[in-house]
């Protein structure tokens, strides 16, 4: 038997498989009808909505949601034609799953269009979100890219206190899918895998989740205390352009304008070890209360510490994990970073222990100057006793779709060499 080339495979996928990309609504099997007011691409109502198209992937912007999947890929699309029309058929799918709608027929004796896990028809109102992001590896010779990457993109480096698996780090591409429920986020992840298979191959992938507020406020990570109080608004326009987007004038290649770098560290939380120390010397661990989650030296989670009238530490130890990390210093305004983390737990290793921790994910303009700065803060802090980062890696997530003609990493692979105007 003859098999089809994996150029032919991508190309079918991205033309005939979730929808024309000249088309505006369109499917194989014919307009596709959406609920009243809807628009493809249409992100669920709140205050951090957004469309599928934009001028940054939306998706980085928005809270964590009860479940995710971190997936890192190793690209074998041959040359970048093939990888060109990988990153189409990523498009495609990524913007029909966010939209919803009714999979294309098939004949009776094909498979089916669809796993059929979501039910009949993919909810316009599932709440998905995908984040595409790439990682140094991709810009090598195999694509003719070398001359592309971003400026500040390399491969995660090992910390002090790391124990990195090379079996959990790094990946030519990384998708991050959430939603608030688990279905669809495996739904998404079948779909995607399944679209892609000639072009790219899974090298590692976690899964994770967040629990609802208790009772308030941001939700609490596996030690019980509360996750992510001090992040940036992301809300405040001005501020994510200066904290997480790259500017046009930042010094980085013309087609990267609108991305963000992402950061994704596995790190395991030893909760059976954690469980058996006071709650007083958690708190005094992290800089923070159990119960509140304010600082030890305040009374609300929204509460700023006052590290100028505790000079020695005595409230807030020197070396708790909120004073290394956010010393709350004119130079530190500017290493902060947007927080996008969540919970893991993947049973018990072998030799019964539990096997929890923290899928840590934050975007910045600069990995160096702002996660990588933090990173080197902690360095000995109390807390790694109680932590081992294993995996992760250093991504570069794309600039947004703009519109229906246009896919994730266009500028980037466009032949003629010239990125397409911000």
């Amino acid at each position: 038997m003859t098999w089809p080339r994996r150029r032919g495979l991508l190309r079918g996928a991205a033309l005939g498989l979730g929808g024309a990309m000249a088309g505006s609504v369109l499917e194989r099997g014919g307009p596709r009808r959406l609920p009243d007011g809807a628009t493809a691409g249409a992100a669920p109502p709140g205050p951090y909505a957004t469309g599928f198209h934009g001028t940054h992937q939306g998706a980085v912007l928005t809270p964590p949601a009860r479940s995710t999947a971190f997936v890192a890929f190793d690209v074998t699309a041959d040359g970048r034609g093939e990888l060109t029309d990988l990153l189409r058929t990523l498009t495609a799918r990524a913007r029909f799953l966010t939209a919803g709608g009714t999979p294309p027929p098939v004949g009776i004796t094909g498979p089916p269009a669809d796993s059929g896990l979501l039910g009949p028809s993919v909810p316009a109102d599932g709440g998905l979100r995908v984040t595409v992001a790439v990682g140094s590896s991709l810009f090598d010779d195999r694509f003719g890219l070398s001359g592309r990457a971003p400026r500040r993109l390399r491969t995660m480096p090992a910390f002090p206190d790391d124990g990195l698996d090379p079996a959990w780090c790094h990946g030519d591409l990384s998708v991050q899918l959430c939603a608030d429920s688990t279905d669809t986020v495996l739904h998404a992840l079948r779909d995607l895998t399944r679209h892609t298979r000639g072009g790219l191959q899974i090298r590692w992938r976690a899964d994770g989740f967040t629990a609802p507020p208790r009772p308030s406020g941001n939700p609490r990570n596996l030690f019980g205390f509360k996750d992510g109080t001090a992040n940036p608004d992301p809300r405040d326009t001005r501020l994510m352009d200066r904290l997480v987007w790259t500017g046009a004038h930042s010094g980085e290649p013309r087609w990267a304008t609108g991305g963000s770098y992402q950061v994704v560290r596995l790190i395991r939380m030893l909760v059976e070890f954690w469980d058996r120390v006071s709650r007083t010397e958690q708190e005094r661990i992290l800089g923070r209360d159990r119960d509140t989650g304010a600082p030890l030296d305040g009374d609300r989670e929204s509460d700023a510490p006052r590290y100028a009238l505790d000079p020695k530490g005595e409230v807030i130890p020197l070396d708790s994990h909120i004073r290394l990390a956010g010393p709350r210093t004119p130079e530190a305004e500017y290493q902060r970073i947007l927080r996008r983390s969540y919970s893991y737990d993947r049973g018990t290793d072998r030799n019964g222990n539990l096997d929890m921790g923290l899928l840590f994910c934050c975007y910045q303009r600069d990995p160096e100057r702002q996660f990588a700065a933090v990173q080197r803060s902690l360095a000995g802090e109390p807390l790694t006793d109680y932590v081992t980062p294993f995996g992760g890696g250093y991504f570069f997530a794309l600039p947004g779709v703009r519109d229906d003609a246009d896919f994730y990493g266009r500028a980037l692979t466009d032949e003629s060499g010239t990125a397409h105007a911000p």
